[in-house]
């Protein structure tokens, strides 16, 4: 391995010129603004920012690859793969060239004690507004230099930013001879810097393996973002069938979707594989050779499975993580999926199991720790049961695991936040359609992204009653509404907003009410002003449905 000297505008020339590109195995940026900010802050103290890795290209990629982010896709003869580095050459390519979307990164002109400079990096959040891009102050020189700052794009060590500053200069300068000097001249200073600044490399030669550089590459990357196991499963599925998981997982959200509203689509795809591979969920099992292996073969299976499970979680109006209890039954569920039987009376004995299940994970402490072995164990169990085999599933012990208790139903917390029972507790109140109060539109997807978490027992009201602040925010006083609708009510006593809400609709008293019963919201309670008995009638309704879905039946519509 043979170690080289590059300066910077050189590994410019080579991200521009499409000489130096990324394997296709490198994951993808990971760095945030303030390590950016930080690297640029080295250029300017002259201090290194640590050597980089690569492999030698000869005639033939030794890799599929791709460009640097917003570098150009064609040019020059491929002549490197970056192996380590991509996160620092990345940002030294799209912070010196201005093409961050959401961020602009300049230089104050200004002194920094901890830096010891008379300037430092900084960035400014950036977005755009109808066809402009704010804030406007940002694109203009005169109001940038107002506030000191030298955008760093315009220090990019080459002859056309050295040429745009000049312009930007001149115009910051607002005529005033001596500030344009003053600003070339700092701008020649800070250029040169970004000049001479050297980024040394180790490089492979072109006689080395894929799996001998594959080996080199996870144990370089150990910075300060190191490889998550996802990152270096990536690479290992590349040696093992020269594959792409950034592919298949591509490929999933194209024909999957609804996959994002829930969490992150690679942890679902790792820790389905894991399950059909019988193994544990973890990051132990992600790195093992065998799992990389048979990852492909598992695929068809693994996908199959994924988008039946997300099918049936929309089918039990479990709209997206915000609103789910637990993550971990989305991994067994999807494995689950992806080994049954479809169509006809087998899959139908397979809903009622796989409801069974996730309404007992939500209802019970089954997920409350030591998740990823009970969610194997679980699994394991389950695809017994679902192939008509004797199994005994701990989670349907109703002894080990004993279903909510309406005392603990009434005691749970406000379902905004991360809380399994109060969430659970959300989830079974859109089970009937969640219809809101005042415009009557059914919960989905697209209508619960905006609406708010609404007391029906306002706040407010409550507040002045005495009631303490905990027994106002109890998941059995919730309901999602429109927002619309929840400023409307506002503060209001229960039983006026709903006989305003009676009188301004058209289609009577019945209709307002079976929007509230959806929710399984009991009326009489509620225009009585009775907020005891509001909670416990609402928690006895909460409690008959969900014995019935913990035993696998179909609950839908009105109840």
């Amino acid at each position: 391995m043979e170690a080289r000297n590059r300066t910077l505008p050189d590994w410019l020339t080579k991200i521009r010129t499409r000489q130096v590109v990324l394997p296709r195995f490198q994951r993808y940026e990971a760095w945030s603004n303030y390590q950016i900010e930080s690297l640029l802050n080295t250029v300017l103290k002259e201090l290194p920012a640590g050597a980089v890795l690569t492999l030698d290209v000869g005639e033939k990629e030794p890799f599929l690859s791709r460009p640097i982010a917003t570098a150009p896709h064609s040019g020059d003869k491929i002549i490197e793969h970056l192996l380590d580095g991509q996160q620092r050459l990345t940002a030294f390519w799209r912070s010196l060239n201005d093409t961050y979307e959401d961020r602009t990164y300049l230089i104050k002109i200004e002194p920094e004690e901890d830096l010891e400079l008379p300037y430092f990096a900084t960035s400014i959040t950036r977005y755009t507004k109808n066809n402009e891009r704010y804030p406007l102050w940002a694109n203009s020189p005169a109001e940038l230099w107002s506030r000191k700052y030298v955008p760093a794009a315009l220090l990019r060590p080459d002859t056309e930013a050295e040429n745009n500053f000049k312009s930007w200069a001149k115009d910051a300068s607002r005529g005033d001879t001596d500030v344009l000097l003053d600003l070339i001249e700092t701008g020649n200073r800070l250029r040169n810097k970004f000049s001479i600044f050297n980024i040394p490399f180790l490089s492979l030669p072109t006689t080395t393996r894929p799996e001998v550089a594959l080996d080199v590459f996870i144990k370089m990357n150990t910075s300060s973002s190191p490889l998550s196991p996802f990152d270096i499963v990536v690479a290992q599925i590349e040696a093992a069938s020269g594959k792409s998981l950034h592919g298949y997982i591509e490929e999933l959200k194209q024909e999957a979707p609804s996959i994002l509203r829930y969490n992150s689509p690679e942890d679902i795809v790792l820790a389905v594989a894991a399950l059909l591979s019988s193994r544990l969920p973890s990051k132990g099992t992600y790195l093992l050779p065998d799992f990389s292996s048979e990852f492909d073969s598992h695929w068809p299976t693994i996908k199959h499975g994924i988008k039946k499970a997300l099918s049936f979680l929309t089918d039990e109006k479990l709209l997206d993580s915000r609103r789910l209890p637990t993550d971990v039954v989305i991994y067994v569920l999807a494995a689950l999926w992806g080994i049954a039987e479809e169509g006809l009376d087998k899959e139908g004995e397979t809903r009622s199991v796989l409801r069974r299940y996730i309404w007992r994970a939500f209802f019970t402490d089954r997920y409350d720790r030591t998740t990823n072995s009970r969610a194997f164990s679980d699994y394991r169990e389950l695809a017994k049961m679902i192939k008509g085999e004797d199994a005994h599933p701990e989670i349907f012990d109703i002894n080990l695991y004993p279903l909510a208790t309406i005392e603990e139903l009434k005691s749970a917390n406000w379902p905004y936040r991360k809380d399994r029972l109060a969430r659970a507790i959300l989830a079974i109140s859109l089970k009937s359609g969640g219809f809101d109060f005042a415009d009557g539109a059914p919960a989905s997807f697209d209508s619960i992204q905006t609406r708010e978490y609404h007391h029906v027992f306002p706040h407010a009201w409550l507040k002045e009653l005495g009631i303490k602040e905990h027994e106002i925010n109890r998941a059995l006083n919730c309901a999602l509404i429109s927002w619309k609708t929840n400023r409307n009510i506002s503060a209001k006593m229960p039983s006026a907003y709903v006989a305003e809400r009676m009188e301004a609709s058209s289609l009577g008293q019945p209709e307002i009410a079976r929007r509230l019963e959806s929710h399984l919201i009991p009326v009489a309670q509620l225009i009585a002003n009775d907020y005891d008995g509001f909670i416990h009638t609402r928690a006895e309704l909460i409690r008959k449905i969900l014995c019935r879905l913990c035993d696998g039946e179909i609950v839908e519509g009105i109840l």
